[in-house]
């Protein structure tokens, strides 16, 4: 009985010094984390441009109705030469008019469900659900609509890119921009 003893107690000493030594090597893991927290935050915005979701400008479109649609220029611009990313958020009962572009346009729905279809003929009966996820290339100077549907509960966000200035082209311009599906 004298030998299981020991061996207990051997065990018992090496737990508390593999605890003491797990709390040794453990100790500086915050301070490296803030250290690597604080070389994070240094960083050059001339090299690295950084845009949080709360510092994102929704600015209301102009020219159509209110609370039918936003946008947020992240970079370049719609009307100035070269490359833009943009954001558009559509609210539930708003599409546009069928239209085209000068040149081709890269869309990705970042949020809720984008509708959309191609023609000069405006059908919304006829549009074709894009989730979250999904991804539209727009053939330049190829009539198209989009926008959300009545029932949707939430608007769509969706993430455009192209080069601009941006042209765009009603089917027919007589007729409003936006159409109500």
């Amino acid at each position: 009985m004298h030998l299981v003893d020991e061996v207990f107690a051997g065990l018992v000493a090496c737990r508390d010094a593999c605890a003491t030594r797990r709390q040794l090597l453990l100790a500086p893991l915050p301070l490296a984390v803030l250290a690597t927290a604080a070389q994070a935050s240094k960083i050059n915005p001339s090299e690295t441009a950084i845009t949080l979701p709360n510092e994102i400008r929704w600015v209301a479109w102009s020219g159509l109705p209110p609370h039918s649609g936003e946008m947020a220029t992240l970079y370049g611009g719609l009307d100035k030469p070269g490359p833009y990313l943009v954001l558009m958020k559509w609210y539930p009962g708003y599409m546009s008019a069928p239209h085209s572009y000068a040149t081709d346009r890269l869309s990705l729905v970042l949020s809720g469900t984008w509708w959309v279809n191609s023609g000069a003929d405006f059908d919304p009966d006829a549009t074709v659900p894009v989730p979250a996820g999904g991804f539209i290339r727009r053939v330049a100077r190829t009539p198209h609509y989009d926008g959300v549907k009545k029932s949707a509960e939430v608007p769509a966000v969706i993430a455009l890119f192209g080069i601009a200035p941006v042209e765009l082209q009603l089917v027919d311009p007589i007729k409003p921009a936006w159409r109500q599906p």
